[in-house]
C-alpha cells in the first residue's frame, strides 16, 4: 500500500505574506496563479494540473475527451444579460469549447443556503435548462446540499463538464507561432461592468448587458472550416489582458496588440472612465481570442463574428519572438508598454 504520509511536503506559498485566503485569489489575476501552481499544483503532484488549459484533455482509449469543472459565486444572482445558472452552463461549455471540444454531459451541485425562496430556485434551475438546451448539452447528474442560514449566500452552482475532440489538433498555447494572428471574436469588458451595475445600483444612459454566451458553436464552425487554430482561450476573470499575458508565457512567444484595434462598446469605455477601470482587465462571459496563421485571419474573423451583429470579431495583433513570455499594447497615441496581471482583484464574485 502506497504511504499516505506527506509530512515532508512544505507550503511553498509565503505564509508570511498572504497567511489567509484573500478574495484576489479569485480574480483571474497573480495571486490566483500563484495560487493554482504553488498550492495546488505541488500538492497534487502529476495529476495533471501542468496544462494551463481551460479544460483536461484525456484518452481514455479510442476517444480523446476534453474534462473541465467549475463553480460560480456570483452576486447578484440575477442580472442583465444573464444570471448563475446560465453562467453556469455557458462558463462550464466554453471551457470545453477552449479545446476544440464538442460538449456532450454536464452535471451540476448545488450549495443552498436555509430561507433560499424556492421561485429563485425555480428560476436558477429553469435557466439551467434553457441554456443546456441552447448549448446542445444535457445535464445528466448532480447534488445538493443546504448550509445554515447566514452561511451559504443564498446560492452556489458547481459543475463538470465533458466533450469530445474529434479533430487531431493540439490546441493550446504550445502549438502559437511567429506571425499567427490574434483575433477577439467581439466587444471586451462587458459583462463585469453588468454586474458591477447592478450590484451597486449605477444606471446609464443605455443599459449594458452581460455577453454571456455559448462558444462552442463558433469554435466547431471554424474547425469545420478548416481553420488551422492553434490556441484559444475565453476572456473570464482577468479579462483579455490577463489572458494574453498566461498564453504568452505558457507559449513563450511575445504577443503584440493595438489598442485602437480592441473593440469596446462607448458605454463599457465610459462606465470604466467613471470607475477607474481598465476594460483590457474587465471579465467577459461570451468572448475568446483565437490564434490562427495570418494567411486564414480574415476568414477566422468572418466566422467568429457571425453571431456578434452588434460587435464582429477582428484581428487585435500578431505573434513575434520579440519579447518572449511578455504582451505589448500599442496605445491609440503610438506609445507601447507591457501588459501584466493583476496583482489584486477589480471586480470580485462576477462569475
Amino acid at each position: 500500500m502506497a504511504s499516505s504520509d506527506f509530512s515532508h511536503l512544505q507550503c511553498p506559498l509565503p505564509l508570511s505574506d498572504y497567511p489567509t485566503v484573500l478574495l484576489a485569489h479569485g480574480g483571474g489575476g497573480r495571486l490566483m496563479r500563484d495560487l493554482i501552481e504553488k498550492i495546488f499544483a505541488k500538492a497534487f503532484g502529476e495529476i495533471g494540473l501542468d496544462s494551463d488549459h481551460d479544460s483536461a484533455r484525456i484518452d481514455p482509449g479510442s476517444s480523446r475527451l476534453a474534462f473541465t469543472t467549475d463553480a460560480y459565486v456570483v452576486t447578484p444572482l440575477f442580472f442583465p444579460g444573464g444570471d448563475i445558472g446560465t453562467l453556469a452552463v455557458y462558463g462550464t461549455v466554453n471551457d470545453l469549447a477552449m479545446s476544440g471540444a464538442r460538449p456532450l454531459y454536464l452535471s451540476a451541485g448545488f450549495i443552498l443556503e436555509e430561507g433560499l425562496p424556492m421561485e429563485t430556485l425555480w428560476r436558477v434551475a429553469v435557466s439551467m435548462g434553457r441554456a443546456a438546451k441552447a448549448a446542445g448539452v444535457k445535464i445528466v447528474t448532480g447534488d445538493t446540499k443546504v448550509v445554515d442560514r447566514g452561511r451559504g449566500d443564498g446560492i452556489f452552482v458547481t459543475t463538470a463538464g465533458v466533450g469530445v475532440i474529434e479533430h487531431s489538433l493540439d490546441i493550446g498555447p504550445g502549438s502559437i507561432r511567429p506571425g499567427d494572428a490574434v483575433i477577439v471574436s467581439g466587444d471586451v469588458g462587458r459583462h463585469g461592468i453588468a454586474i458591477m451595475a447592478e450590484r451597486e445600483g449605477l444606471s446609464f444612459e443605455t443599459k449594458i448587458e452581460s455577453d454571456c454566451a455559448p462558444l462552442a458553436g463558433s469554435v466547431l464552425n471554424l474547425l469545420e472550416n478548416g481553420i488551422e487554430v492553434h490556441c484559444l482561450r475565453d476572456l473570464t476573470r482577468g479579462g483579455l489582458a490577463t489572458a494574453l499575458v498566461e498564453i504568452a508565457r505558457s507559449g513563450l512567444c511575445h504577443i503584440a496588440v493595438s489598442e485602437a484595434d480592441i473593440p469596446v462598446l462607448e458605454e463599457v469605455r465610459g462606465a470604466c472612465e467613471l470607475l477607474g477601470f481598465d476594460p483590457m482587465y474587465v471579465a467577459n462571459e461570451g468572448r475568446y481570442v483565437a490564434f490562427v496563421p495570418k494567411t486564414q485571419a480574415e476568414r477566422a474573423a468572418a466566422i467568429m463574428g457571425a453571431d456578434n451583429s452588434d460587435s464582429p470579431a477582428c484581428a487585435i495583433g500578431q505573434v513575434s519572438d520579440q519579447y518572449p513570455g511578455r504582451v505589448t499594447l500599442k496605445s491609440v497615441i503610438g506609445a507601447e508598454r507591457f501588459l501584466e496581471m493583476l496583482s489584486g482583484e477589480q471586480l470580485p464574485r462576477i462569475c
